[in-house]
């Protein structure tokens, strides 16, 4: 199939017709979100639970032949029993990342990313380095537990965290300001820092302020949103980026690449809040998967971020991240396409049960975020969704 470029006047009239949807997006439309459901059975949910999260509370990726399981994978589950309001599951999943990731003292190391089977056959930490959007998660998710479960032990454990990652993980970028590395090790060459766009959603950071006042959290969310902009020429999110001191540029191990990765971009940038005043400036500089949508009728599975030429199936995944992101731009008839895509059960893998369980969740009004980046289930009100 012939892919579409996506030029730059093609941009540009994207971003007129844009800039009118997004004016009527905070106006009650009847083509999204046309299903709410503010609580109730999640069969997504449950299916994720029986398939990938082991009695003991471990989060694993049968995709791999190691069986792994991350830090991510275990911050995920952390955050989806929370909006399920399911404390002894979460215990579970947070009792399993303590033991393992942090060997047993989460109030000293950051967790490690990786956990699995050797090839001596042995299960064990595969890879000690840190991957901090998990801790990120990690450390949201016990925030908002601790609030909302009304449990403050859970709270300062996630203060630790935020500690140790100010500490490990965040630098100062010559010329550009603070930034949040990827983990701990291995980021940072003689000539760049490489960084990952899709490992700061705003909301989070908003949530990171609010709780530490005094820390880096509050100008991270607006350097985060001008990364993105800048690493995004043509209005898609590559997976991965490099600073040089003076300016965003390609990274030369990782290319200019948008895929598996980038594609949370999109998922984070529509489901921030629409009070948030970085958020239209943030769905500005993502309107590429929404103009290839248009022009071809799905979005790749990988993007050549300095040209907007896509190739590869579109994994199902991808349809749930996107449904917050189009809901958010305010197009109705490309929303009902990606819900189309998603199958109501099968045989999907942990990362596209994950997309599904966060666009979906979200556009079910199950969860929304407020625009200081408080988690609201809809558990916790009459319907979250009315705010």
């Amino acid at each position: 199939m012939h892919e579409v470029p996506f030029n730059g006047a093609a941009r540009r009239r994207f971003l007129q017709a844009l800039a009118g949807a997004m004016a009527s997006a905070a106006l009650p439309s009847p083509g999204l979100a046309a299903t709410p459901r503010c609580g109730g059975p999640w069969p997504e949910w449950r299916s994720f639970v029986q398939r990938h999260i082991e009695s003991n509370g471990r989060a694993v990726d049968f995709l791999n032949t190691d069986l792994r399981s991350t830090s991510e994978s275990q911050s995920y589950a952390l955050f989806f029993a929370l909006i399920d309001n399911d404390q002894v599951l979460f215990d579970r999943v947070l009792a399993w990342t303590r033991r393992n990731l942090s060997a047993g003292r989460p109030d000293q190391n950051l967790p490690a990313w990786l956990w699995g089977k050797d090839a001596q056959g042995n299960w064990r930490v595969l890879d000690d380095n840190t991957a901090s959007d998990g801790e990120l998660w990690i450390a949201y998710a016990l925030l908002e537990a601790g609030r909302l479960w009304n449990r403050p032990g859970l709270v300062a454990s996630a203060r630790q965290i935020m500690a140790m990652m100010q500490k490990e993980e965040i630098v100062d970028l010559p010329g550009f300001g603070p930034m949040l590395l990827p983990g701990k090790r291995g980021f940072v060459k003689a000539d760049r820092w490489t960084l990952n766009p899709c490992y700061l959603p705003l909301f989070v950071l908003r949530r990171f302020a609010t709780v530490d006042p005094k820390g880096p959290w509050a100008r991270l969310a607006g350097r985060s949103v001008a990364m993105v902009r800048d690493s995004a020429p043509v209005g898609f999110a590559p997976d991965w980026i490099a600073w040089n001191g003076k300016a965003f540029v390609t990274d030369p191990e990782k290319g200019a690449l948008g895929s598996y990765d980038a594609i949370r971009c999109y998922l984070w940038a529509g489901m921030t809040d629409a009070a948030d005043p970085l958020r239209r400036d943030l769905l500005q500089a993502l309107s590429g998967p929404a103009s290839m949508l248009r022009t071809q009728g799905r979005l790749s599975e990988k993007v050549d971020v300095r040209q907007g030429v896509g190739t590869g199936a579109t994994p199902v995944g991808y349809a749930g991240a996107l449904l917050p992101y189009l809901s958010a731009l305010n197009q109705p008839a490309l929303l009902r396409a990606e819900q189309a895509r998603i199958p109501v059960d099968g045989n999907l893998n942990y990362y596209d049960r994950v997309l599904i369980l966060f666009g979906k969740g979200w556009l079910e009004r199950r969860y929304r975020f407020s625009a200081d980046g408080r988690v609201l289930p809809a558990w916790s009100s009459a319907c979250s969704a009315n705010t």
